[in-house]
């Protein structure tokens, strides 16, 4: 197993803008998910052609249509080495992920494969996304204390059922970190996201980079707030509460420092190039619509 980690880090560190050194390689996101099964109340999720942040698309791609995109971006970008998955819903809520990316082991096995996903089903999918193949994973953990949590994720919907508050915390937590251990003892990268927010975990930041890398995630990445929705009266952390956060969060695990909050169709080369536009500004828009699963 510890050959197999240390053959895969290789490889992704030479080939991933966002794991090891790789900056000059390119990355295409591919929005095929649209539902997602927590309520984040920071996220504001929106389909437009000019927002640069997480949970925008100018469109929902189906599986098929991924694949095509992926053909004309790597056309327009040969760079790219990634193909991944970042929504703008949960990649694990439906099976648009996974069939997209079964399709570009079939017709690009060369590319890695990358996936995002807040973790609430990370637990019972981990088997699939191991037999898939998957490269690298990003779980979005943002506390690992139920008291935290219940201020930062309102809900969650899980085996048919709405779950609110602390409960809703407790299992969203717990089926974070089971699925992390489960996915990196397999030989996947895990990278972890934590949103930082100066008014409910800026004092948690420590505890979250410990939990998540006795789980098993090598990578993790602190992400300042964008001010929106239940949450747009927070303030934006400043450069110094990031960069305390990040030194709290080294001494466990190594902390990602050039994250660029990137779109989920973005496409090219991160912080350099990006060919968004050609790639998807005639592309048919859908309704500025969202479900949770």
């Amino acid at each position: 197993m510890q050959e197999k980690q240390v053959s895969i880090e290789k490889r992704v560190g030479g080939q991933h803008p966002c794991f090891g050194q790789a900056r000059n390689k390119g990355r295409i996101h591919l929005p095929v998910c649209p539902a997602c099964n927590i309520e984040c109340n920071f996220c504001d999720r929106k389909l437009n052609t000019y927002e640069n942040r997480p949970g925008v698309t100018a469109a929902i791609l189906t599986p098929n249509e991924a694949v095509e995109v992926l053909t004309r971006a790597l056309k327009i970008c040969p760079d790219i080495t990634v193909a991944g998955i970042a929504g703008p819903g949960d990649s694990l809520v439906t099976d648009r992920a996974i069939k997209t990316f079964q399709l570009i082991k079939e017709q690009y096995p060369n590319l890695l494969k990358c996936m995002s996903t807040n973790g609430l089903l990370l637990k019972e999918k981990a088997d699939e996304l191991i037999e898939l193949g998957i490269d690298t994973l990003t779980v979005t953990v943002n506390a690992v204390d139920p008291k935290i949590l219940e201020k930062i994720v309102s809900g969650i919907y899980y085996n048919k059922k709405h779950y609110k508050g602390e409960e809703a915390a407790k299992i969203l937590i717990e089926n974070q970190l089971a699925g992390i251990r489960m996915v990196s003892e397999a030989g996947i990268i895990v990278k972890v996201n934590t949103v930082l927010i100066t008014e409910i975990n800026k004092d948690h930041i420590r505890d979250v980079a410990k939990a998540v890398s006795d789980a098993g995630a090598i990578l993790y990445n602190i992400i300042p707030l964008i001010p929106q929705h239940k949450l747009k009266h927070c303030v934006e952390p400043k450069c110094s509460d990031i960069d305390k956060a990040r030194r709290l969060a080294e001494g466990y695990i190594d902390v990602f420092r050039h994250c660029q909050r990137c779109r989920a169709d973005a496409v090219g080369i991160p912080g350099k190039m990006d060919y968004g536009d050609q790639i998807y500004l005639n592309r048919l828009k859908i309704a500025d619509t969202f479900s949770h699963g």
